[in-house]
């Protein structure tokens, strides 16, 4: 029996080293692969090059252009709404309402437009959400020129806006992969960021320049024009973005989501982490024009750039991702990011002095957008194509589903303790946040090691991705 049960081991062990002979082997010809691409990158080109490397393929170039356009219009009328309700109502719980009623139907109906992207077209998908989007802004527009705007149409908007979001997100993360493929995906998201950031620094400026001139209503019509940009980028596309068969039922295709994403560890902290971050920490965007008008005493013009100051730390943080080729280390930047931002925004709530704080929200807006473009980035590469679409409803539903929750949570506390004390709680129960994602990091590595070879390999992706080690 002994010499039977030590051949056993004996033969194990065997098995053990050959199967870990062949996985080094295989890592080595891929780490060689990749060594030679990245030699290759330096020869033809300066980091700057590798930093936009995603724009090299015309879709991309194309959405880019239109996009950028696009959330200059929607960042000004991200501000000119909220000076709107304010200057309508002067309440804190109410402006946390319509942030509430704008990003609840993502938490809502996120997994509906997660099946969709999943199932369909995702380039029509997009086109269909851009052309409801324009026609809400107008309707607005429309309303505020006439001096017939009310609250309760503010609410209705933003609520309808809610829903065509909770489409459109999940359907334009997945379909950046359709534009530029696994190679440069990683480049893409954080080009993404940086539009979205670049344009969260002009829009605001203009937004609080116009609603001081010539009023709120002008904003919403121009956010209503600069849809066009979009739409023409996205029907000006070649991209192959075909319908995908199913046979499951809506009902089983959604749950196949949550299922991915309850049971993959890394995916999961991930997701938990952006949640409480999204429902803590983000209500101070909409507490932001009482910060402006009441305590930093900076009006419409003031409110801008606050605004546009955390866009120029967002915009910063994205750069700093764009410049990466490989996601080493990812992990950790996602925690000291969270832990970044809690500190930040504690020390942000204490200060009375208009241009203090403008500085203030620098590294604010550059934790925040570096945490969400790291999660994000991680999440795409590990999740598999099939379940792209429903995997980032998911990533939908805690990053800007959660929000809203925050939002009316956080409009709650402060008409009652004041909004310097509710950001500085928020603040400090992301920092929270960050400890407890940072203790999950070691049981989670080896897995989403797993994951980043798996899908490298599905996909074909470049070494970048499947070989450097994901340490935290």
């Amino acid at each position: 029996m002994y010499w039977k049960n030590n051949h056993v081991i004996v033969i194990q062990a065997a098995l053990s080293s050959h199967q870990n002979k062949i996985v080094s082997e295989s890592r080595t010809a891929v780490q060689v692969a990749g060594e030679t691409s990245l030699a290759q990158s330096s020869e033809g080109g300066s980091r700057w090059q590798v930093a936009w490397r995603a724009l090299r393929h015309r879709n991309f170039q194309l959405f880019f252009g239109g996009q950028f356009i696009s959330l200059i219009g929607t960042w000004m009328q991200n501000v000119a709404q909220s000076w709107l309700v304010y200057r309508l109502t002067g309440s804190a719980l109410l402006l946390g309402s319509v942030g509430f009623a704008g990003q609840i139907p993502v938490f809502l109906f996120a997994p509906l437009g997660g099946i969709a992207a999943d199932r369909f077209d995702r380039q029509k998908i997009v086109v269909a959400t851009q052309n409801v989007a324009m026609v809400l802004a107008l309707i607005l527009a429309a309303l505020t020129l006439t001096n017939k705007v009310q609250v309760w149409h503010v609410f209705v908007l933003a609520s309808l806006l809610g829903i065509v979001n909770a489409f459109d997100i999940p359907g334009r993360q997945s379909f950046l992969v359709d534009m530029v493929g696994k190679e440069d995906l990683m480049n893409a998201i954080a080009l993404n960021s940086s539009m979205f950031n670049g344009a969260r620094v002009m829009g605001p400026a203009i937004a609080g320049i116009l609603v001081a001139k010539i009023g709120e209503g002008w904003c919403f019509f121009a956010n209503g024009v600069s849809y066009i940009a979009v739409i023409m980028g996205l029907l000006l596309m070649r991209v192959h973005s075909p319908a995908r068969a199913t046979g499951a039922s809506p009902l089983e295709h959604m749950m196949e989501g949550f299922r991915f994403v309850n049971h993959t560890a890394p995916i999961r902290a991930l997701l938990l982490l952006l949640g409480v971050v999204s429902l803590v920490g983000m209500p101070y965007v909409v507490l932001m024009p009482i910060f402006a008008d009441q305590i930093l005493h900076g009006g419409a013009r003031g409110l801008g750039i606050l605004m546009g100051a955390t866009g120029v730390g967002a915009l910063l943080g994205a750069l700093t991702l764009a410049f990466r080729e490989g996601v080493k280390g990812l992990g950790r930047w996602v925690a000291w990011c969270s832990a970044g931002f809690g500190i930040s925004l504690m020390v942000f709530s204490f200060s009375r002095n208009f241009w203090l704080s403008v500085i203030l929200l620098l590294p604010v807006g550059y934790t925040m957008m570096l945490q969400m473009a790291c999660s994000n980035t991680l999440i795409q590469v590990m999740v598999p194509d099939e379940l792209r679409g429903r995997v980032m409803a998911v990533y939908s539903m805690m990053f800007m589903g959660m929000a809203p929750i925050g939002a009316l949570f956080g409009g709650l506390v402060a008409d009652q303790l004041g909004a310097p004390i509710t950001v500085a709680i928020g603040g400090l129960a992301s920092l929270a946040g960050a400890g407890w994602f940072a203790r999950q990091l070691p049981k989670i590595r080896v897995e989403a090691r797993r994951l980043l070879v798996a899908q490298a390999a599905a996909g074909g992706e470049p070494s970048e991705v499947a070989t450097q080690p994901v340490k935290g």
